[in-house]
């Protein structure tokens, strides 16, 4: 596993871990039980973690089931740690990055339906799009990195190589995936110049 690939699993374990923690508080405050929880070792004062909460599954009365996760530039990755796919249309046209809290309910005739509940601070840069030589993926270096992006981002903006891509990443956090904003065509952009 390349050392991005394991940054990035790393991350979605802390992430997960933290989650826990959140839910795990949230339940004790709600049957009274604790007003802050402290390290052990630190002082009274409350850990901050991130102000979202990723719930177990839940079970509605119509039979629904209900899954809270945190998008993973491809996938929902639920409280357990399981990867649920989610559509790349979906996730193209909604503009999900790393980090993103989803809620899937999966109806009691098998459909999924994905909702985005809980946005991660975003940065928009400024890329080129180009295609990894080995695996044949889309990507945009932008600050000295390659973004890995969804094909379904490059057909609807119908790119081209060479086209400069607007993307959007997880603000101050680690990515190795981006989502497409707006595609800026060479050919317009040369235009322009004229």
């Amino acid at each position: 596993m390349p050392g991005g690939s394991k940054i990035v699993l790393i991350r979605q374990m802390i992430e997960a871990a933290r989650n826990n923690l959140d839910t795990a508080t949230q339940l004790l405050r709600d049957m009274g039980g604790i007003d802050s929880i402290s390290a052990p070792g630190t002082s009274s004062s409350a850990i901050e973690y991130k102000s979202h909460n990723v719930a177990a599954v839940q079970r509605t009365p119509q039979g629904a089931v209900i899954i809270e996760g945190v998008f993973d530039g491809q996938n929902m990755v639920g409280p357990d740690g399981k990867l649920y796919s989610v559509p790349a249309n979906y996730a193209s046209k909604s503009k999900l990055v790393e980090g993103d809290l989803l809620k899937l309910t999966i109806s009691p005739d098998g459909s999924f339906i994905y909702k985005q509940i809980g946005p991660v601070e975003r940065d928009r840069i400024v890329g080129i799009l180009s295609r990894d030589d080995q695996t044949e993926d889309f990507r945009v270096l932008a600050r000295g990195q390659y973004f890995r992006i969804l094909l379904a981002s490059i057909t609807y903006f119908k790119a081209d190589m060479g086209d400069e891509v607007v993307i959007l990443v997880p603000k101050g956090t680690p990515s190795s995936w981006a989502a497409v904003e707006n595609v800026i065509k060479k050919n317009m952009a040369s235009a322009a110049e004229t």
